[in-house]
């Protein structure tokens, strides 16, 4: 079922509801030709791509949903093996809605979280992926084992959202507003850094306390589950068969700590491009016109 929307906002996109039996998934989608699947990170929702979607639905079919957990979507129970939010799960869900709407391979890109769910969607599906794209990450795995001082305070909330269920979730409630300008470094009174609709779809969702638990749970998944399929990966020498392209922001922490090319490089066997991006972490929303000239150099 699909609704027009603001036409402002997502310009020419229809608003797509898909429901399955852990619940209903909202997407956005418009466009045709060969399909590109935008997946968002934290702590957002698909309204990030809101800048660049419409210049990419020139050339593409563009399908931007709400990750389980995350904005106007599933969000099951924590549990102790916090298997409702392995990335496995989460990619599988994305497999399920491009199947739903008559898309068997596709295109796709992730940015964050999204980009952590894309990886493991072309590793468990790579007959699916034609191209990939990560936007500002390196592997979970390569997180984890290259952790020290430095990676524990800058990405201190890693730990503490794996904190048991439901320490975190009770403080980010407490204020959630507070918390995500501290999170995302924004100062109380910046309209400028989100776009207003934008904005006003994150704070929407992070007033819920299910999407704070499901965030959470993405997090202890990434601690946990995610860790045993990324090992099982390594050993058995699963590896990015598709072209993949890598973009991280010349501001934040992933070019400047990393070598996000050397890393990906022991990931992927097929072509491998990469690009900075004069951005923080935020590249789709702070350097809209750059992601839009790679994607569309890299897509087409």
């Amino acid at each position: 079922m699909h609704e027009q929307t603001d036409t402002a906002f997502f310009r020419g996109f229809t608003l797509g509801h898909y429901t399955t039996a852990d619940g209903t998934f909202r997407y956005r989608i418009a466009g045709s030709g060969p399909p590109l699947l935008l997946l968002h990170g934290n702590p957002q929702t698909h309204a990030m791509w809101h800048r660049v979607a419409p210049s990419l639905a020139k050339t593409h079919t563009i399908i931007c949903p709400d990750l389980r957990g995350y904005g106007i979507s599933p969000k099951p129970p924590a549990t102790a093996d916090h298997t409702h939010y392995a990335k496995r799960t989460m990619a599988q869900d994305m497999v399920n809605l491009m199947q739903h709407l008559g898309f068997k391979t596709f295109h796709l890109a992730g940015h964050d979280r999204g980009a952590r769910v894309a990886h493991r969607l072309t590793l468990d599906h790579p007959e699916r992926v034609e191209k990939l794209a990560v936007l500002d990450i390196i592997p979970t795995i390569e997180h984890f084992e290259r952790a020290d001082m430095k990676f524990g305070l800058g990405y201190y909330h890693w730990f503490w959202f794996a904190q048991p269920h439901p320490f975190p979730e009770t403080i980010i409630s407490a204020a959630p507003e507070a918390w995500f300008r501290a999170h995302t470094n924004r100062e109380p009174k910046d309209d400028t850094f989100f776009a207003p609709q934008a904005l006003a779809d994150y704070h929407a969702a992070i007033r819920n306390p299910d999407m704070i638990r499901g965030m959470c749970e993405d997090y202890r998944a990434a601690a946990t589950i995610d860790l045993e399929h990324d090992r099982q990966s390594r050993a058995a020498n699963h590896r990015i068969s598709c072209p993949l392209l890598v973009l991280w922001g010349t501001k934040g922490k992933i070019g400047t700590w990393y070598n996000p090319m050397g890393i990906w490089a022991r990931y992927a066997d097929g072509p491998l491009s990469g690009h900075p991006v004069a951005s923080g972490h935020y590249l789709a929303e702070e350097s809209p016109a750059e992601v839009i000239t790679h994607f569309t150099g890299f897509f087409n």
